[in-house]
Parts: C-alpha cells; sequence; structure tokens
C-alpha cells in the first residue's frame, strides 16, 4: 500500500502548517478564549477563504469533494496550533450528516452556506443516561398538522450556543431514529453554555414543546442511526489525527526544554532515564500516528472494519495521549502547569480528547463486542 502524500495533499499540509505557525499564534489563541463563541469569526473567515471549510463537500454542491485522509492532515495541524473553531461541529460532522441524510434539496441550500463560512452548525445527539451508546435517544419528535413537536434533553452539545441551525437526534412514533434541523432561539429551546476544558464551548440544551416545520426533517425520515454511526467514526477518526498533533508538539517542547535546563551543570537530556523517557513519548507518538491513519484509510470500509478500525484508534490513541502528557508536564517540572507555558493547554485538550464519544476503556469494549468476543465489564 502506497502511503505516500499526494502533491495536492502535500499543498494542503504545507498550507496548513503555514497557517499555524505564522498566523494562529497565542493572541489569537487568547482572543478566541475571550470571544463570547469561544472562537474568532475573522479566523473562520480565513478558513472559508483557504477553501479548508469546502474541504469534504461533494463538488456539485459547491465543495472540493476531499476524504478522511484531507481531513486528518488538517486536523493534526489544528491540534499543533490549539485551534479553538468549530471545525469538528460545522464541517466534520454537521456538513457530514446533511450529506448522509439530508435531501438534495437541503443539501443545495445548506451546504453551500458551510463551504462559504455563513453557516455554522451542532450536533445535538448526546443525552445523559446514554453512555455514549448513539442508539440510546430519548428525546422525541411528534407529528403535528404544521410540522413536528420536539421534547427532551441534549447535553454537550460542541458549539452549539454559536450555531444558526443544531441538528437534533430523536425518536419519532414508530421508533425510528431522525435528525431535525433546529434553528438557533426557536421558542422552547433553552441553552446553557459552558467553556470545554482545553478550549472551545459547549453547551447543554432542554427542548420544550420545541415546533419545527415538515421540512426541518432531515431527508425521507429513514433511520438516521447508520449515518450517525457512520459519521462518529469518521469525527473520531479527525480527533484522532488532532490528537496526534498535540502530541507531537508535546513531545517536541519537551526534547527543546530538556536541552536547555540545566541540573547539577549538565542538561537534563545528557540523562540517560530522560533519554528512554522521551524515547518512549515518540515511540508512543508514532503509535497513535498509525493508529490515527489507519483510521482514516478505513472511514469508507464496510461499516464493521470502519467502526473496529474508529474504535480502535480512539482506545490507543487515549492511552498513548495520556502517556505523552503526563510524560511532557513532569518533564517540565513546575513549568508545566505554569500559564508561562503551553503544556497545560495542550494536556487539558488531550484530556477532553479522550471524553469525546467515549474513552478508552468504552471503545476496547466496542472494539471487543464489534470482533464477537466476550467483553468484561
Amino acid at each position: 500500500m502506497d502511503l505516500t502524500l499526494s502533491d495536492e495533499q502535500r499543498m494542503l499540509r504545507e498550507s496548513a502548517d503555514r497557517f499555524v505557525t505564522e498566523t494562529y499564534n497565542a493572541d489569537h489563541r487568547k482572543r478566541s478564549a475571550n470571544d463570547p463563541r469561544g472562537f474568532s469569526a475573522d479566523i473562520w473567515k480565513q478558513f472559508a477563504d483557504l477553501g479548508w471549510l469546502a474541504l469534504p463537500i461533494r463538488e456539485d454542491h459547491g465543495g472540493f469533494g476531499g476524504g478522511a485522509i484531507e481531513i486528518g492532515i488538517l486536523m493534526e495541524a489544528f491540534g499543533r496550533g490549539l485551534v479553538s473553531e468549530p471545525y469538528l461541529s460545522t464541517v466534520v460532522i454537521g456538513a457530514a450528516l446533511i450529506a448522509e441524510c439530508g435531501s438534495e434539496a437541503q443539501k443545495q441550500a445548506l451546504l453551500p452556506q458551510i463551504a462559504d463560512g455563513s453557516l455554522y452548525l451542532a450536533f445535538a445527539h448526546s443525552e445523559r443516561q446514554a453512555r455514549f451508546d448513539l442508539a440510546d435517544v430519548k428525546t422525541t419528535a411528534k407529528k403535528t398538522p404544521d410540522g413536528w413537536r420536539l421534547d427532551g434533553h441534549k447535553t454537550a452539545v460542541l458549539d452549539g450556543h454559536a450555531a444558526g441551525q443544531i441538528i437534533v437526534s430523536a425518536r419519532v412514533d414508530d421508533g425510528k431514529l431522525c435528525l431535525f434541523l433546529v434553528p438557533q432561539g426557536a421558542p422552547g429551546l433553552t441553552s446553557r453554555d459552558f467553556p470545554r476544558l482545553g478550549g472551545g464551548r459547549a453547551c447543554n440544551l432542554d427542548l420544550r414543546d420545541v415546533r419545527v416545520p415538515a421540512d426541518a426533517l432531515l431527508g425521507d425520515g429513514s433511520d438516521a442511526l447508520p449515518a450517525i454511526e457512520s459519521v462518529v467514526d469518521r469525527a473520531m477518526a479527525a480527533l484522532g489525527a488532532e490528537a496526534v498533533g498535540i502530541m507531537q508538539t508535546l513531545l517536541d517542547q519537551t526534547l527543546e526544554y530538556t536541552k536547555i535546563r540545566k541540573q547539577f551543570g549538565r542538561p537534563l537530556s545528557a540523562n540517560q532515564v530522560i533519554r528512554h523517557r522521551l524515547a518512549d513519548m515518540a515511540m508512543q507518538c508514532d503509535e497513535a500516528r498509525s493508529m490515527a491513519l489507519r483510521a482514516a484509510l478505513m472511514a469508507d470500509a464496510e461499516p464493521l472494519a470502519r467502526a473496529r478500525a474508529a474504535s480502535g484508534a480512539k482506545a490507543k490513541i487515549g492511552k498513548c495521549a495520556r502517556f505523552v502528557a503526563e510524560q511532557s508536564v513532569q518533564l517540565h517540572g513546575a513549568m508545566g502547569v505554569t500559564d508561562e507555558l503551553d503544556i497545560g493547554s495542550y494536556f487539558k485538550r488531550l484530556l477532553a480528547f479522550d471524553t469525546l464519544f467515549g474513552g478508552s476503556a468504552h471503545h476496547y469494549r466496542r472494539y471487543a463486542a464489534l470482533g464477537g468476543r466476550a467483553v468484561q465489564t
């Protein structure tokens, strides 16, 4: 198998690396953190100008038709820069759900708006009792003479407070899981937003007698669970690439620090035990990179192979990320937890990664279950 990047993919990587190095600096991160939305609209406009928002969207809907590999290249760069813009929620998840489930009219209306940066999306699916089970949804959708009535609660909706449209999952009368477009500020929709660990914001949603028109239903009302599972598996592959970017940055910064930090007249890196730790960190980074790449390569495979690749990557990268983050903080000593360095911020982002869509323990169980093995809880 040829794993070398194409010329277009190399150009994308160079463009993303240049953006993170030259444009998205600490001042931008601080301004994004202080913005009530948790991100910068100016940076989002630059994403649109660079074509990144249109990257995975099909050409006949105003995009470039990129795949999971291209998304992974971008997300790895975003990890190195601690980018907090809502790329995952709007482009990786939101646009994909519309492409998978929406009618042709909905695709033509919404996907070009995502590509040009004028529409933010969020996916409201997780519920408190679900514990990362994508099929466990209690929110209901009742048919009314003029549309639908939604009732339920959603937790940890990424960037939901800033989304123009929120894609809400709900059970209809026949038990099928369907998706509905709910505009921000709809009567009966209550949002309570909060800062996310490591940057960005999320919110909890209450839906009480929320009325939406008939065309708010995405697609023809078919069961959306297979599409949700597919999109979430792709999102985990993208998150894995982001985690790899963070881990590599922690390794690079720690390596540099141990070269200049002296103890008893010698740099820390002169000690063999420190070199062993750095070597272990490098090995964990390479293992995580391999798993993220495998998940991206399997993103369009048949459902069982795709799901096992995604869960395997999420479980393995979660363990590798924690090891690299903890070693980085420890080797920096007290400096590792101060605001003077970004080490703590990268650590927090990796902790957030481990909980999104389920931690390592959850995905080890899912991986085993998909393989037909008995799983001990």
